[in-house]
């Protein structure tokens, strides 16, 4: 066998030595440049290259393989430029290429210039160490790459022994990718073979299935290998994410659930609005079941903390269980966006996003910035001219809170990642270095939109937090690599002329709330969802790259039209999704979706954020938190600053704002949770504090069974069941029995059946 592979090998290079002197002799006959023939120069359209068939019968397109569409292409396929190889900042070995590709001129000089031009031999191609290096024929760090007889070395070795043309202007550009099929649905353990067509500029198309990257968004659905082969391996639906070059496409993947769902479920099923149409279409194909909708008890309890953070009070829960109207839930909805806690509430939200903190600005600043906010939100300001009016900010910091963002953020690389993350979900900071990895977008994209934050001017006042916001008329960013500055664009906008007189910001502003960004609304959609449905369509919310889709692509888009066509109004994209039965579904899962956590077949039960946690902590024991430097009263989702003194609040996940990231704030319970509600100060102070509901309890003479029906209502917004009022009073009573002092029994006694209910799951959760 080995010696067979090297007699192959011996051949080949014989073969494409000849093949080389004739290209050597051919370009002097007729001129032919090192840049070679551009397939865009041809009048006709290229014919499209299909690599399905053997490879003794492909051939090249008109012009040859080209170095920007067929040899980076190749390299990317074999992993010479990924991050572990070659496409490593240092590279490896004294060869470095830039990171899949990204740049092809910088790559063909490293290829064909560097190292004495030893890389590449014109002469005998098949001695390129481009080619005996992947092959094993000589020693290779990375290991064998490709076969002599593969499609790959084909490509390579072709190109070089036709001169090896460099890539030019004209090449044509790839313009977009398209997956086939787009969608299927397979039994367990079957295969589908993906085929992907790339179109380009000149209108030529070509099969790259063999070159593409491919990636599962859920290995343990579906399975995906190098040549686009997928393979099932579990129930549900997943995405299979195609990459080629700078575009990204995607097909789905479902295995339904082995469930035998009678039809009229889903018939039968409420429908709201268009977002239970898409959701159950998504069950149905997948054979899950909706679950029951929830109780009025659970919906109350559910809707107060989704939209306003605070639990509602027992006469409110018992007037809604006793309204009869059958429109009573749209009512409440429309209630709660009319309360001052909703305004609380986004606010708080929208701080997080965007980073209000005196840890940059100040104090008198932070004011400024909350309170341009807070009445924003309580005019529900649309979120375009939200975004627009902080893009453009200018003037005095404490006159026009929204101009403290360009405080906060000086250097325009913190506010390129900044607002991208903040208003298109997305983070391009690796392409400040390089390309990105796992996106479209290319490091000269990146300075592109970095240099439209060039001429933002600041000058201090005379008073704290007193600066002076402005545009310069001069300014440029450089690309770190050209070291010249590009023009100033949108991440896919058109580009501003560098002496053009317009406002770079407020160019950026046009195209960053444009109707038309596909990139805008979808963010600011899939963050209010993920606020009341727990999950968010696309996972996480500021991980909106094209390589990470929805899992309802259908949903996200109607949802995302709707908001548009509704003028970027937050309070009708929460009323619609609040009116949904999917969102008024019951948390508890039936047989067919115990399993569900991505196609909203049950409401996703999730922890309280920290700041409502502590206030319906405050609430039910009817003691404020205290918070240093505030007003008495003052609850925690209305703290404007990330800076506070409060350990309940540090533990339990209160984001610091340091990032534009959702990962800052968290809800995984921990150890330092769980006994801090045991043995902190938080919980325990409220139980003994004078005037608080223990006190009241006591003072008043309250029954236990009154006590425990109080403390059920407020706390669970429900009645206690009476297995659960039997077993209480029994335990109340052998507590109280069980003590020689009885009166101070009985108030231990109280303060322990309050302290067990507010440290419950059911009542940290909303469910």
């Amino acid at each position: 066998m080995q010696q067979r592979t090297e007699m192959n090998h011996q051949f080949a290079i014989l073969k494409l030595t000849i093949i080389g002197f004739l290209a050597v002799s051919l370009s002097f006959v007729i001129g032919h440049s090192r840049e070679g023939v551009s397939a865009s120069e041809s009048t006709e359209p290229v014919p499209s290259v299909d690599t399905t068939k053997p490879v003794s019968e492909i051939t090249a397109p008109i012009g040859g393989w080209s170095f920007r569409n067929h040899v980076i292409p190749v390299l990317t396929r074999l992993g010479c430029n990924s991050g572990a190889c070659h496409g490593a900042a240092a590279g490896k070995a004294g060869f470095k290429l830039t990171l899949r590709g990204y740049d092809a001129e910088a790559d063909f000089n490293v290829i064909t210039r560097q190292s004495l031009g030893r890389r590449v031999n014109q002469i005998e191609p098949a001695k390129s160490l481009l080619l005996l290096k992947p092959t094993m024929a000589i020693g290779h760090g990375g290991g064998k790459r490709m076969d002599v007889d593969s499609l790959e070395y084909k490509v390579l070795s072709e190109w070089v022994a036709n001169g090896m043309p460099a890539p030019v202007e004209t090449d044509a550009r790839i313009t977009k990718v398209e997956v086939t099929p787009k969608a299927s649905s397979l039994a367990n353990g079957a295969e589908q073979q993906l085929r992907v067509l790339a179109s380009f500029s000149d209108g030529h198309t070509e099969d790259v299935t063999k070159w593409v990257k491919y990636s599962s968004a859920d290995p343990a659905t579906a399975s995906v290998d190098e040549d686009g082969k997928v393979k099932m391996q579990g129930h549900g639906e997943t995405a299979i994410s195609v990459w080629y070059q700078s575009q990204v496409s995607f097909a789905r993947v479902a295995n339904p659930y082995p469930n035998k769902i009678a039809p009229e479920v889903f018939s039968r099923s409420p429908r709201r609005n268009f977002i239970d149409e898409l959701i159950l279409k998504k069950l149905q194909i997948l054979s899950m079941a909706p679950s029951q909708q929830a109780t009025d008890r659970e919906f109350i309890r559910r809707a107060f903390l989704d939209a306003t953070g605070t639990l509602p009070a027992p006469q409110e829960v018992e007037s809604f269980l006793a309204d009869g109207s059958a429109n009573k839930r749209a009512k409440l909805i429309d209630s709660l966006l009319a309360r001052e806690e909703f305004t609380d509430y986004w606010t708080n939200r929208w701080a997080d996003v965007l980073l209000i903190s005196s840890d940059k600005i100040g104090s008198t600043a932070m004011w400024s910035f909350y309170n341009w906010t807070r009445d924003s939100v309580a005019a529900n300001k649309p979120w375009d001219k939200l975004v627009r009016e902080i893009i453009t900010a200018s003037g005095n910091t404490l006159e026009n809170g929204a101009a403290n963002y360009y405080v906060m953020h000086k250097e325009v690389t913190d506010l390129t990642e900044n607002a991208s993350m903040a208003f298109l979900g997305m983070s391009i900071t690796c392409a400040r270095c390089h390309n990105h990895p796992l996106e479209k977008w290319t490091q000269k994209q990146y300075f592109q939109m970095a240099n439209l934050f060039a001429r933002v001017g600041l000058k201090n006042g005379v008073r704290a937090g007193d600066v002076q916001v402005y545009s310069n008329p001069a300014g440029e960013v450089n690309h770190p690599r050209l070291g010249k500055p590009l023009p100033p664009a949108p991440l896919d906008g058109e580009a501003l002329a560098f002496d053009s007189p317009k406002d770079r910001r407020q160019h950026l502003a046009e195209w960053l709330t444009s109707p038309s960004n596909p990139y805008f609304a979808r963010a600011a959609v899939n963050r209010v969802w993920k606020n009341f449905m727990g999950r968010g369509l696309v996972e996480a919310v500021d991980d909106m790259r094209a390589t990470n889709p929805p899992s309802n692509e259908e949903l996200l888009t109607a949802l995302t039209k709707d908001f548009t066509y509704h003028g970027f109004d937050i309070e009708h994209l929460i009323r619609t999704v609040m009116n949904s039965a999917a969102y008024q579904r019951s948390s508890k899962a039936n047989e067919t979706n115990k399993q569900d956590e991505r196609f909203y077949s049950r409401y996703i039960i999730k922890r309280l954020p920290a700041e409502a946690v502590l206030d319906a902590i405050s609430q039910v024991t009817g003691v404020a938190t205290e918070f240093p430097g505030y007003p008495a009263g003052m609850r925690a989702v209305q703290l404007p600053d990330a800076r506070v003194n409060s350990y309940f609040l540090t533990i339990f996940g209160k984001p610091p704002r340091f990032a534009t990231c959702e990962c800052e704030r968290t809800s995984e319970p921990s150890v330092t949770q769980a006994l801090h509600a045991i043995n902190g100060e938080t919980i325990n102070q409220k139980l003994r504090a004078p005037g608080g509901l223990v006190d009241s309890f006591l003072k008043l003479g309250a029954t236990d069974e009154t006590i425990i029906n109080h403390l059920y209502l407020s706390a669970l917004s429900r009645r206690p069941e009476k297995e659960e009022i039997n077993r209480l009073l029994a335990l109340m009573n052998q507590s109280v029995e069980a003590s020689p002092v009885n009166g101070d029994a009985r108030r231990q006694a109280v303060e322990d059946l309050v302290w067990a209910v507010v440290t419950s799951k059911e009542f940290m959760f909303n469910h």
